[in-house]
C-alpha cells in the first residue's frame, strides 16, 4: 500500500465539557411546547455521577415522536413559535444537576414498540456523548425489543415516575450501581 493511499485512524474522542453552554445559545431550547400547551408535561430530572453525586454542568438532548408517534420531519426550530412541534429540545442541568424539558408526551411509533424519549447526555469527563431512552410509566416490557432484551434492574433505569404532579422524572445515573442503560448504534465509539 502506497503512503498516498493508507488509510489513517478516525480521530479520537476527547473529554466534552465543561464549556458546551456555548451550544445553549437560545432562551427556550428545553420548551418543545408553551407550557400553556393542552397536553404539555414536564420532564425532569438529576444527572449523577459514579459517586452519586449531581453534575451541575451536563447538557442533555431529547427527541421524540409528538403523541401520534409521528416523528416531526421539520427541522428544529430556533426560535420555537408555540405552533410548530419540532421533536427536539436541549437543556442544561443547574448547579444542583438538574434539569428540566416541557413537552408532550410521545406516542408509539410505528414498529418501536413502547413509546420513549431518546436522551443524549454530554457531560464532563465523557469522550462521547451517551445515548438511552426513557420509556412511560407503565410500559409493557413485552412491546419494547429494547426493554424485553434487559433483566429488571437495567430496564428501572430506563422508566421515568410519574409525579404527583403529573410531570416525568427521569434520573441519569452516569455510572455506579444505579447507573443509567446505554445504548450504541452503528458507527458509534462510545
Amino acid at each position: 500500500m502506497s503512503e498516498a493511499t493508507r488509510m489513517l485512524p478516525a480521530t479520537p474522542g476527547q473529554t466534552i465539557g465543561p464549556f458546551f453552554h456555548y451550544a445553549l445559545p437560545y432562551e427556550r431550547d428545553h420548551e418543545l411546547v408553551p407550557p400553556a400547551t393542552p397536553g404539555a408535561i414536564r420532564l425532569h430530572g438529576t444527572v449523577y455521577d459514579g459517586d452519586g453525586s449531581p453534575v451541575p454542568d451536563a447538557m442533555l438532548e431529547i427527541r421524540q415522536a409528538d403523541p401520534t408517534g409521528t416523528i416531526p420531519e421539520v427541522e428544529g426550530s430556533l426560535r420555537r413559535d408555540g405552533t410548530v412541534f419540532t421533536g427536539w429540545g436541549r437543556a442544561d442541568t443547574d448547579t444542583a444537576g438538574r434539569y428540566s424539558f416541557t413537552t408532550v408526551e410521545p406516542g408509539p411509533t410505528r414498529g418501536s414498540g413502547a413509546p420513549f424519549f431518546s436522551i443524549v447526555v454530554f457531560a464532563r469527563g465523557l469522550t462521547n456523548r451517551l445515548f438511552t431512552r426513557a420509556y412511560l410509566p407503565g410500559t409493557d416490557v413485552d412491546d419494547d425489543a429494547t426493554l424485553a432484551h434487559l433483566d429488571p434492574a437495567e430496564r428501572q433505569s430506563m422508566l421515568t415516575v410519574r409525579q404527583s404532579d403529573g410531570s416525568l422524572r427521569f434520573d441519569v445515573h452516569l455510572q455506579g450501581p444505579r447507573e443509567t442503560v446505554f445504548l450504541t448504534f452503528p458507527g458509534h465509539q462510545a
